[in-house]
């Protein structure tokens, strides 16, 4: 077989053949030709560019597992506390039951009845409140704590420890061990 042969394109009508021997493919496709110390620095940027995409896909792996736990977090915060603004609304209607239970005087029969009711009331609230993990806080002889109580008086009163809860105007509440309403509460203070 002669050389023409090998190299030459099959003719399409209305094109010249042309036919590229072995000495024109290797200037054509690379006129310079690479030394030993030009590829090994190729190679090193190639390495070097190679880690640092590695790396940069490493840090948006990491990225995007944060983001998804902390939307799994928040997720999970909004089924919990979702019942925040209605439970607070909720606790108003309760403390004035309480009130209106309270200032029921007398020993007729309808107030009898009316005190049964709001009891009965009352107790179905609570069991609502435990039923969706909403807790009271009755803190009378504990010692105060800022973060779940509110200080509306200091005085000094005689056989109680300093800085302990000895009175509660209104229950506080926590839901999902979250504070709902903070405890109003008067706090026993050292004599003078």
């Amino acid at each position: 077989m002669s050389t023409e042969q090998e190299t030459a394109e099959p003719k399409v009508e209305g094109e010249p053949v042309e036919t590229v021997n072995e000495e024109q493919a290797h200037t054509e496709v690379g006129e310079h030709e690479y030394t030993l110390d030009e590829l090994k620095l190729e190679l090193a940027e190639a390495k070097l560019k190679a880690k640092e995409n590695w790396d940069k896909a490493l840090r948006i792996q990491a990225e995007m597992e944060n983001l998804k736990k902390r939307t799994q977090k928040d997720l999970e915060d909004a089924h919990k506390f979702a019942l925040t603004g209605f439970a607070k609304e909720l606790l108003s209607v309760l403390d004035s039951l309480v009130l209106g239970l309270q200032a029921a005087a007398g020993d007729s029969e309808e107030v009898k009845k009316f005190r049964e009711g709001s009891e009965l009331t009352i107790r179905q609230f609570e069991s609502a409140f435990a039923k969706f993990n909403i807790v009271a806080i009755d803190p009378i002889g504990q010692p105060f704590n800022a973060e779940h109580h509110q200080a509306m008086v200091m005085q000094v009163v005689e056989g109680a420890e300093p800085n302990t809860v000895v009175n509660v105007f209104q229950k506080g509440y926590m839901l999902n061990g979250r504070l709902l309403r903070p405890a109003m509460v008067v706090v026993a203070k050292a004599a003078d």
